[in-house]
């Protein structure tokens, strides 16, 4: 039996080539994951602090530091907190790394792409 939709999501950004490829290889796993714009269905502030504990990350392990709105914000100025910077993942979701994919093996930021297999269950036949 393969693993259902409900078992494996995947945060994605269709603009994102890396969320790309990664959608891409869950599906030649032969699993339809729960797919989540984070764009169009923002994190909450409590569902980005789970996701973070579970990959034992902080917040400044998963902010993406390209793009203007890094820059604007003074993103890269050491003072910030966990909490202020957190804040700011949720208020500009743009800002965190994607994608992040959750399995029944555990939650990972898959960049690079193969960190994936990390959590990726092996499909079985039908």
């Amino acid at each position: 039996m393969k693993p259902s939709n409900t078992e494996i999501t995947i945060f994605h950004n269709p603009s994102c080539g890396t969320s790309r490829n990664v959608l891409a290889l869950i599906r030649e796993a032969g699993v339809e994951p729960r797919v989540v714009d984070y764009q169009k269905t923002p994190y909450t502030r409590d569902q980005l602090a789970g996701l973070l504990l579970a990959m034992d990350l902080r917040p400044r392990d998963v902010l993406r530091t390209k793009g203007d709105l890094y820059t604007q914000l003074d993103l890269a100025r050491p003072d910030w907190t966990d909490e202020q910077l957190l804040d700011t993942l949720v208020r500009h979701p743009v800002l965190v790394e994607r994608p992040i994919v959750v399995t029944p093996l555990g939650t990972r930021l898959c960049r690079p792409k193969e960190r994936l297999f990390e959590v990726l269950p092996a499909a079985r036949p039908v």
